[in-house]
């Protein structure tokens, strides 16, 4: 059986950022890689569930809504996918990302979604813990211009 593509990336040379995991047809997979992968300190539960409901609001909110197939947390809690349309660039996903942390970090009030109608599990979510881990990870993204593929990575 083949190996899907994550599965391909030398986990030991991935580090914190923002990667091209993959395209199939008009989709790209982004790796938002909020904690280095085998290091300790992954994402809690709560932390991850609260920027699921941030980010993936604000995404299906921004410029590019239109263009958003999906976000959701890595099941090895190190971080997040984002699909979008190929018709947005990388430089533009790179923008929208920093845009929807920053809106996440200033946000005062309530998480979005955060009742018992909406949500499954309303009452495992902490604005404060996801909006700590969108500064720490914004930090490391926001000097970047550029993001690069699962490839590069392999190669370094």
């Amino acid at each position: 059986m083949e190996k899907i593509k994550s599965f391909r990336v030398d986990h030991r040379k991935l580090g914190k950022g923002i990667y091209i995991s993959r395209t199939d047809g008009d989709v790209v997979t982004y790796d938002l890689r909020f904690v280095k992968p085998n290091q300790g300190g992954y994402l809690d539960n709560e932390t991850m569930h609260t920027i699921e409901h941030m980010l993936a609001t604000f995404a299906r909110n921004s410029d590019i809504k239109d263009e958003v197939v999906y976000f959701g947390p890595m099941g090895c809690q190190t971080g997040f996918y984002l699909l979008v349309r190929d018709t947005v660039t990388p430089e533009k996903t790179l923008e929208t990302v920093k845009d929807i942390l920053k809106k996440t970090i200033d946000h005062r009030g309530e998480v979005f979604g955060a009742s018992e109608i909406e949500c499954g599990n309303y009452r495992s979510l902490n604005l404060e813990k996801a909006q700590n881990a969108c500064r720490e990870y914004l930090g490391v993204i926001e000097p970047l211009t550029t993001i690069f593929d699962y490839e590069q990575v392999n190669k370094s």
